[in-house]
């Protein structure tokens, strides 16, 4: 239930395209006052919730919270990697440092956070009677349909996949670099769905996660094929800031496209490959039938 990482207010609010910019504010860093309050928010929540768990754990359970922590950790230095640090900034001027910015959250960032599982902390710094009152909430009937929905493997799958193509339709793309609010939008979805897509992964580790990862290689490595092979700019609101930097629009597309293509299509098929030794592992476990008699 990781996901819910991706509802932090402002979490997503970032650059927009501003021509009128001189270039080094392109390479400074972004101190939004939403986004570090709801980072640092969310580390202390976490950091509280996390002593509780542990101090209530056995010594037998400490290691596996300990590497939560660690993984939590991780995930959470990435998000200010991407949503802070000068590449945020840089990726109002270049197409492929925005490409960056995004296979930072939905691939390496978000995987992170769900094997954090934040939530559990997050309810355990919570007063008692509100942890009462959202499980009660959590329980609600359609709440909980909806929730199957979406975390089931083909519907957090197709919402990754939707999320991922119809941002990078051109007109909602660039309507996102013109407007904040879309912007934060477009960021907000893309960080959710990732969430839903590596929560289904790892919990249902076998054929559909397998299947999960592969296809989700050939469709993001076709977008970033049709982005470095198309003769002509998608995003001709790039030319300006890209220029001021000494790029060439179309070149810059071109990286951006290899970004999603080729190390986002290798994350996907080692996480699979992964995955699939993992499963066969199991199996051969589970198939093992150890000698119990006298001969």
């Amino acid at each position: 239930m990781a996901w819910a990482a991706s509802a932090w207010p402002g979490i997503a609010c970032a650059h927009v395209i501003d021509p009128s910019a001189p270039p080094p504010s392109w390479l400074s860093w972004s101190f939004d006052p939403l986004v570090l309050s709801a980072l640092a928010a969310s580390l202390a929540l976490y950091a509280l919730g996390y002593r509780q768990l542990r101090w209530r754990s056995r010594a037998g359970a400490r290691v596996p919270r300990d590497r939560q922590a660690a993984a939590f950790l991780g995930g959470w230095a990435l998000l200010v990697v991407a949503l802070v640090s000068p590449l945020d900034a840089l990726g109002g001027a270049l197409f492929s440092a925005h490409m960056i910015q995004h296979e930072l959250l939905m691939i390496v960032a978000a995987p992170l956070l769900v094997l954090g599982r934040p939530l559990g902390a997050w309810m355990w710094a919570l007063p008692p009677r509100w942890r009462k009152a959202i499980g009660t909430a959590v329980r609600w009937r359609p709440l909980k349909a909806a929730w199957r929905g979406i975390t089931a493997p083909a519907g957090a799958w197709l919402l990754h996949a939707a999320a991922l193509w119809l941002w990078h339709v051109p007109a909602l793309f660039q309507l996102a670099l013109l407007h904040p609010s879309v912007h934060t939008l477009q960021h907000t979805s893309f960080l959710a769905s990732a969430l839903l897509f590596w929560w289904t992964i790892f919990r249902h580790p076998g054929g559909a996660a397998m299947l999960s990862l592969f296809t989700t290689m050939v469709h993001t490595g076709a977008l970033g094929a049709l982005l470095t092979l198309a003769p002509g700019l998608w995003y001709p609101l790039y030319v300006e800031p890209s220029a001021a930097l000494g790029f060439d629009a179309l070149q810059d597309q071109q990286m951006g496209g290899l970004v999603m293509w080729v190390p986002g299509g290798i994350a996907y098929l080692v996480s699979a490959l992964a995955m699939a030794a993992r499963w066969l592992d199991e199996r051969n476990a589970a198939t093992a039938t150890p000698s119990t008699g006298a001969p």
